[in-house]
């Protein structure tokens, strides 16, 4: 362990700063909506009302030593149950960035390192060379494979196109099929899009780690190759913080950035709605129960409820509306599910799924088949405490069942799906 100590912040100075106007920390002191509706409550002996008491009290040292902020996923739902609005998690962003960087957790370190050591900007190091290599190797076998999609694309570096597509490193580096169904759907939209041999990673641990030169080299580098590249659109596909952290970073710094920021879930809402991708539940024969996770940085932190709206609206359209069951509470006030906030990167197994049995309790209380997210760290997360508490529901990302639905999907590309529809459509 490093012999280096950890520097002091006033917290109740930060905290001060950080205060709406017009609010009070008399009353953040009594009202306990933080807490009560915080997953990390009493990890660390630790929890959000307590932490902001500490500040008011000068607790500095305690406070910029506690292993708690790396426990705290930064989801911001105490801010948002908290009438007077406080923002604890930008004291918790403060308290990481002020740890030294052999004292942080080191896997959040290191994917925050691989994702500055090449263009790709990939937390797991994959190299630009080999991202180009893979999808154009999985394409020229779904194209000889799949006859129907003997014309399909993946361009990278296309001058000009609408949308710049990232892609989480997971699908090229280590499940290349699952970025298949993501092709046919753009394929059957008529989408003009690319990737970029640059910046096309979506995952972001600088941010996670407190590191704010960091955050900013990593978001550079996809706004430059966004930029360069002449695109309308940079569409986060289904990852959650890469949006947040790009929006974010882009507000923060303000960076130039000559094009507009959106999710892919919109367009699929857009696209349903429009008859591009012409989905329906007629697959369901079975009833099969689906639920949704609300990605808190999409939805609670950026978007609000309009984005988890249309993931509700998507769903139905691909399970039917009685085979939708909400988990509760939901929407913005949703519970993350810990696996964001880099607390899977963190090595603290133990104090994660800890924070994640609320979020399985709310999965088992749905008693759902399946769990949609269109977030990585979600699906991990979900999965993982599901194993752990000896839950029996699969997760499953959006575009397995659009074109599972669509009757698209191929015999490779359902990692996810679970026995009862591993074989549909086959």
């Amino acid at each position: 362990m490093s012999e280096a100590k950890t520097p002091t912040i006033n917290f109740k100075q930060k905290a001060m700063e950080l205060l709406p106007e017009g609010a009070s920390f008399d009353a953040c002191l009594t009202c306990g909506l933080c807490s009560s509706g915080c997953p990390a409550s009493g990890l660390e002996n630790m929890d959000p009302r307590k932490f902001i008491r500490m500040a008011m009290l000068g607790m500095d040292e305690e406070l910029s030593t506690t292993p708690w902020v790396w426990t705290c996923t930064q989801c911001k739902r105490c801010q948002h149950v908290c009438p007077m609005n406080i923002d604890i998690s930008q004291l918790v962003f403060l308290a990481r960035g002020n740890w030294p960087k052999d004292k942080k957790p080191s896997g959040i370190v290191r994917s925050c390192e691989l994702t500055r050591s090449t263009d790709s900007t990939s937390a797991m190091g994959l190299q630009p060379d080999d991202f180009v290599f893979v999808v154009n190797d999985v394409l020229e076998e779904v194209r000889e494979t799949q006859p129907q999609f003997k014309d399909m694309v993946a361009p990278i570096d296309k001058k000009g196109a609408h949308f710049f597509v990232n892609q989480n490193s997971r699908e090229p580096m280590s499940e290349p099929d699952e970025m298949v169904p993501l092709w046919k759907i753009f394929h059957l939209v008529g989408a003009d899009w690319t990737y970029s041999s640059k910046g096309w990673a979506a995952e972001n641990f600088c941010m996670f780690s407190g590191d704010e030169a960091a955050w900013y080299e990593v978001i550079k580098t996809r706004v430059d190759a966004t930029n360069e590249l002449g695109c309308a659109v940079w569409l986060n596909t289904e990852c959650g913080h890469s949006y947040y952290t790009m929006w974010n970073a882009i507000n923060r710094f303000g960076m130039e950035a000559n094009f507009k920021i959106e999710s892919l879930v919109t367009y699929y809402a857009q696209w349903i709605r429009e008859g591009k991708l012409p989905v329906n539940s007629d697959w369901n024969t079975k009833n099969i129960k689906f639920t949704v996770q609300d990605p808190c940085q999409i939805v609670r932190k950026a978007y609000g409820d309009s984005i988890a709206d249309d993931l509700r609206f998507v769903t139905k359209k691909l399970v039917g509306e009685e085979n939708f069951i909400d988990m509760q509470p939901n929407r913005s006030a949703n519970y993350c599910c810990g696996g964001g906030g880099g607390f899977l990167q963190a090595g603290m197994t133990d104090q994660r799924r800890a924070y994640g049995k609320r979020k399985f309790d709310q999965i088992m209380a749905t008693q759902a088949d399946y769990v949609l997210t269109p977030c990585h760290n979600c699906h991990s997360q979900m999965e993982d405490i599901g194993h752990f508490y000896g839950g029996q529901y699969q997760v499953v990302h959006f575009w397995t069942l659009i074109c599972l639905s669509l009757g698209i999907l191929g015999e490779n590309e359902r990692t996810y799906l679970g026995p009862d529809l591993a074989n549909l459509g086959l």
